[in-house]
């Protein structure tokens, strides 16, 4: 049997690092949303008794570094199934190392498609529970939508979706690597919490301007993206209601009312940034298509 998913990339319109647990991970706050922009990730059976993956991207792990090798090594010990033979291929569409979770997104569709081919009919909650243990970013992955996520990343709460709007992506040509942007949080804490409330009550207005107001990421204050501060203002000559970077960085998006100002902001930032997309908000992870 083959499953193929098309697997959505995400954009943190908040994240606050709430604190440091005994264990080393990070309580955190954040409303999170699936974003259009996607890999195409296609699970296949075989009788190999092992994990395998291709992907169309250079430079991607294709071992047990890899998010979908330990989605899939998780989902058989967490079910107690043989693996008989899992193919795992990714088409990436997400920028790589971008703060917009391409490798959770990935690992996700393979939970999902592992629970659809060996139909074990699992629950949203016992496949986030298998989600969590690869990865703080797979339970939103797994439903996706327009989630407040909490704990570690296991702890959701469905609020508003987002009105319609249209959404910039900007990568520039570099990387952020999330162990070190939290070690720099370690050491150095933050300056400023966001307005949590104040977030959550925009959300729950949909009124996209106090929304695009409240918009905030703490990892912006001790990651240092060069070309952060250009990007925003191209966004702002344009017309964007607001901006921010997504996860631990480097991608900034803007969101906008009007496509064509997108459009227009993304023609302008090609000298800029290296991965540009215009898209919209989506109501789901992940989402089947064979």
């Amino acid at each position: 049997m083959t499953v193929k998913i098309k697997a959505y990339a995400k954009i943190n319109l908040m994240l606050d690092i709430v604190n440091r647990r005994t264990d080393g991970y990070h309580d955190l706050f954040m409303i999170m949303q699936s974003v259009g922009i996607y890999d195409t990730v296609t699970v296949c059976e075989n009788d190999t008794e092992s994990i395998s993956i291709t992907c169309s991207e250079e430079g991607i792990p294709l071992d047990s570094r890899n998010i979908a090798w330990k989605a899939a090594e998780a989902f058989f010990v967490a079910t107690g199934i043989r693996n008989k033979g899992t193919e795992i291929n990714i088409v990436k569409r997400i920028p790589h190392a971008a703060g917009l979770a391409g490798g959770s997104a990935d690992g996700a569709a393979v939970i999902i498609a592992l629970n659809k081919i060996y139909d074990t009919k699992l629950s949203d909650d016992e496949l986030c529970k298998i989600g969590v243990k690869v990865g703080a970013d797979v339970p939103f992955c797994l439903t996706g939508g327009t989630m407040l996520s909490q704990g570690i990343g296991d702890i959701l709460h469905k609020v508003r979706p987002l009105r319609r709007c249209h959404i910039l992506l900007a990568k520039p040509d570099i990387s952020v690597n999330t162990g070190y942007a939290y070690r720099q949080f370690d050491t150095f804490g933050k300056m400023h919490t966001p307005d949590k409330l104040g977030m959550l009550c925009a959300m729950q207005s949909r009124d996209l301007n106090q929304i695009c107001d409240k918009m905030e990421n703490v990892f912006e204050q001790f990651i240092e993206v060069p070309e952060r501060i250009a990007i925003k203002e191209i966004m702002k000559k344009n017309g964007a209601l607001g901006f921010c970077m997504s996860g631990s960085g480097p991608t900034v998006f803007g969101i906008f009312e009007n496509k064509s100002d997108a459009e227009n902001a993304a023609v302008q930032l090609k000298n800029i940034a290296k991965d540009i997309a215009v898209c919209r908000p989506v109501n789901r992870g992940c989402k089947i298509v064979e």
